[in-house]
């Protein structure tokens, strides 16, 4: 599926090259958060583990999961406001990553209960997209 014109892309998708993983860019993002609003986003931001778990039999495990409310295609990023933010993040050369469909259902359908989504490139672009956030939300 295409990235929709309606969810807003932060970073430079021309970029290629090389970047940290995207695992790399979430914690030095998160780390930041920490550091710079420790006793309010650094509290509150939270990455919802979501990711396949189907290894070595583990299939019960997904089933719970799912029955207690784990979604396919959860982003990386949520923090509470009005709207709340709903962020996933990628690579800086996006190339190197991937994105489901099931991620773009996910932040289509929170787009249409208002939250504030995008699509961050690195970890830079996911500073910007949060303070894009923090400026428009009632917190």
């Amino acid at each position: 599926m295409k990235i929709p014109d309606s969810i807003k892309v932060y970073g430079d998708i021309n970029f290629r090259g090389k970047c940290p993983k995207e695992s790399l860019e979430q914690i030095t993002f998160v780390n930041w958060i920490r550091k710079e609003y420790p006793d309010t986003h650094g509290l509150t931001l939270f990455h919802a583990k979501n990711e396949a778990k189907l290894k070595d039999g583990q299939f019960q495990a997904i089933n719970k999961d799912r029955a207690m409310g784990m979604v396919k295609g959860c982003p990386d990023i949520h923090d509470h406001g009005s709207p709340s933010l709903c962020m996933e993040i990628k690579r800086k050369d996006h190339t190197q990553s991937k994105i489901d469909d099931e991620q773009i259902k996910y932040l289509l359908a929170a787009q249409s209960h208002g939250a504030f989504v995008c699509i961050a490139l690195g970890h830079e672009a996911a500073i910007e997209a949060f303070l894009d956030w923090k400026a428009c939300a009632k917190l």
